[in-house]
């Protein structure tokens, strides 16, 4: 049942946010906007609430691949909420809403693969800070799509009511490469310390989640160096960003449904 409040909450809050862009309803933008903050807050909290009875049931700790995908939506959310403090950015702010709505449909939607285990602190910490960066990634991933659904109106003319829901190109690739910046450096951790404390990556059947994540952060870091040294922008900028994000997306969601689904263990 909080799942559907949940959804519904954030539903409405895109809703809002992509009213409060829009040229026709700019004399009560700011009402929309005021509503859309607090729909989405609303949703965070239920959200979180939810999640937090999900994950951590006792003094145990459960993640299964629907749990983790729907924390990742809460971060979205978050950050949603706080970039909406930009009255141009509330436009991508409704899209991060309605993906944060999308998660909650998969929420505990895998009962039988997540098995309820006690972890060490650094085990917790590593987990926390991999799904920070992922969450910030997947944040970069819709800016990117917005950027070349952006470029591609540009390019062909479709000037309409529309494109005030986008901010301005020059600014969304900025926000790109700073959300690929801070994901990198989150990922750099992630890596660092799951290889401090997992001994055995073939026989835990971790290679391919520690290979895949190492290519994709030597993707993104490719990315900020050509940003920094050769001033990399438009779609081979977003291409790559978005072939690194793939990368990310196959070693981890792709590995635990291996873990899960074929050798039947949770690994977090």
């Amino acid at each position: 049942m909080s799942e559907i409040t949940i959804l519904l909450l954030y539903l409405l809050a895109c809703g809002a946010f992509a009213a409060s862009r829009l040229p026709r309803f700019a004399a009560r933008a700011q009402a929309f906007f005021i509503a859309a903050c607090l729909l989405t807050l609303a949703g965070i909290l239920v959200h979180g609430q939810g999640l937090f009875h999900l994950v951590l049931p006792g003094n145990t700790f459960a993640l299964s691949v629907g749990n983790a995908v729907s924390l990742i939506g809460l971060e979205l959310a978050l950050i949603a909420l706080i970039a909406s403090l930009e009255p141009s950015l509330r436009g991508t702010s409704a899209g991060l809403v309605l993906l944060a709505a999308v998660t909650t449909l998969v929420m505990g939607a895998t009962p039988g693969a997540a098995h309820s285990t006690e972890m060490a602190w650094q085990v917790r910490a590593h987990i926390l800070v991999a799904l920070l960066s992922y969450g910030v990634l997947t944040v970069g991933a819709i800016v990117a799509v917005y950027a070349l659904i952006q470029e591609r109106r540009l390019r062909s003319g479709k000037l309409s009511p529309v494109n005030q829901l986008f901010a301005p190109l020059e600014t969304t690739e900025k926000l790109l490469f700073v959300l690929a910046g801070v994901g990198f450096v989150g990922l750099t951790l992630a890596i660092v310390s799951g290889s401090s404390f997992v001994e055995h990556l073939v026989q835990q059947h971790l290679a391919h989640k520690f290979g895949l994540s190492v290519l994709a952060w030597l993707v993104f870091g490719i990315l900020l160096v050509g940003r920094h040294f050769r001033g990399w922008r438009g779609k081979r900028a977003v291409h790559l960003y978005l072939g690194g994000f793939a990368l990310l997306c196959l070693a981890y969601f792709g590995s635990r449904l291996i873990l899960e689904q074929v050798f039947e263990r949770s690994w977090s």
